[in-house]
């Protein structure tokens, strides 16, 4: 009885050891999506363990009437599927600041949100990495710069890994 309990805690470390991940310790670069005209975002992203990293992404808008940015930290775990090609989803949180002008009226204030996000990435041989992600975000005391409290972010990203 010994050695099998013994042989399938074998097999469940060898099991878990083949869906090791190769999460870069550093990656640097943009993330474009649409979420209420954010569009570009300077993403970075630290590998914390083998299989979690931190992803740090600031967002700006500059239009015609409203100027506005936005941090916003998640925490992510990452699954192989297979050579290079994982998928990934995380939570987390951001907040921002908005100042809106349109005919001699302006306002601004902040933003706090609470995020999820879901993804895919590729990650080639040389150090470059793209990855496609749906990111929801709640918005919290956003006044009235947002008409609702809900932002969905579908986003393409290029990144450099080191």
């Amino acid at each position: 009885m010994k050695k099998i309990i013994l042989s399938a805690f074998m097999l469940m470390g060898l099991a878990f050891s083949a869906q090791a991940q190769d999460i870069s310790k550093n990656a640097l670069g943009l993330r474009l999506g649409d979420n209420d005209g954010f569009g570009g975002e300077i993403s970075y992203q630290r590998g914390l363990s083998g299989n979690n990293r931190l992803e740090l992404d600031l967002g700006w808008r500059n239009s015609k009437d409203v100027d506005a940015f936005k941090l916003v930290g998640l925490y992510q775990w990452v699954w192989n599927i297979d050579q290079g090609f994982n998928w990934y989803a995380g939570v987390g949180g951001g907040l921002g600041s908005w100042r809106y002008s349109e005919n001699g009226t302006e306002d601004n204030g902040t933003i706090l949100l609470a995020s999820g996000d879901i993804g895919v990435e590729y990650n080639f041989d040389i150090p470059l990495q793209l990855s496609l992600d749906f990111r929801p975000e709640i918005y919290f005391n956003s006044d009235d710069y947002r008409e609702d409290s809900f932002g969905p972010d579908i986003a393409l990203s290029i990144r450099y890994r080191w």
